[in-house]
């Protein structure tokens, strides 16, 4: 079975950084491939497409990286494993283990939907030890620092209007009202992000997922952060393809983010 997540090493220097990308995988383990309408999972478009990509330069600045291997079609790592509610305003959230796409498609074939055995067995292949992995090198890197930042790297379609009305903002960053991470670390991002013509949110419309609300333990030292951006920062306008150009200038700005991040930092 292939690992439910792959390891980017820090090169060189390592920082007290973790990166992590939970929705950009694409594969399907084959005893439950079948179970899926396969013009869907061809190209699973809720994937939040070439983040890995996008982020790969990381690593050169001594940044570690986990990204999923497995499709959130098949369990979703950012949703509660046992799937209590992130928000209470009534909007549409899909499951743990989702059974229609961001629109409204069925993913499965009939009277193959997961039951409760089914969840229960892919938490245990694949969603925890994702968790027990960033936890490991959660753990690494505060006792080679006495601190460390968690970042949860996602991406969406600038339209979903199951989810919301509007189209989204460029950049939303999420730290539950402020409970995720220090605030220094908070302003650092926001401060970095305001210096372009980017729109920004904070907080709204999304807090920071799963993810983020269970590494977050400021008062520890370990603190979290996730940033949400419409794939149209750095994809073709269709939200296909990547588009280079576009890519480069994220690219840069997420530099400097980190740049900014890893000063404070050091400094907590």
């Amino acid at each position: 079975m292939t690992e439910p997540y792959n390891i980017i090493e820090a090169e060189g220097k390592r920082v007290p950084v973790l990166i992590s990308v939970p929705h950009s995988g694409t594969l399907f383990p084959e005893n439950i491939k079948d179970h899926f309408n396969q013009k869907l999972i061809a190209a699973p478009d809720d994937t939040d497409w070439f983040v890995h990509k996008l982020y790969d330069f990381a690593p050169e600045m001594g940044i570690t990286m986990i990204n999923a291997t497995y499709s959130r079609w098949v369990i979703d790592l950012n949703r509660d494993p046992e799937s209590a509610p992130l928000y209470d305003d009534g909007r549409i959230i899909t499951e743990l283990c989702p059974t229609s796409s961001f629109a409204g498609e069925p993913i499965y074939l009939d009277h193959h939907m997961p039951d409760r055995k089914e969840i229960e067995r892919r938490l245990d292949i694949y969603y925890w030890p994702y968790y027990n992995k960033i936890t490991q090198l959660l753990d690494e890197l505060k006792a080679e620092f006495g601190k460390v930042l968690f970042w949860d790297a996602h991406s969406i379609r600038q339209y979903v209007p199951l989810i919301r009305k509007e189209i989204f903002p460029d950049l939303i960053l999420g730290d539950n009202k402020r409970k995720t991470a220090d605030e220094m670390l908070i302003e650092a991002a926001l401060a970095t992000f305001r210096t372009t013509r980017l729109k920004i949110e904070h907080n709204h419309p999304f807090q920071g997922g799963h993810l983020t609300r269970y590494f977050g333990r400021p008062e520890q030292n370990q603190h979290a952060l996730q940033l949400e951006m419409t794939k149209i920062n750095y994809m073709d306008n269709k939200e296909i393809h990547y588009d280079i150009e576009r890519a480069g200038i994220m690219r840069n700005l997420l530099k400097k983010t980190f740049e900014n991040l890893i000063k404070t930092i050091e400094q907590l």
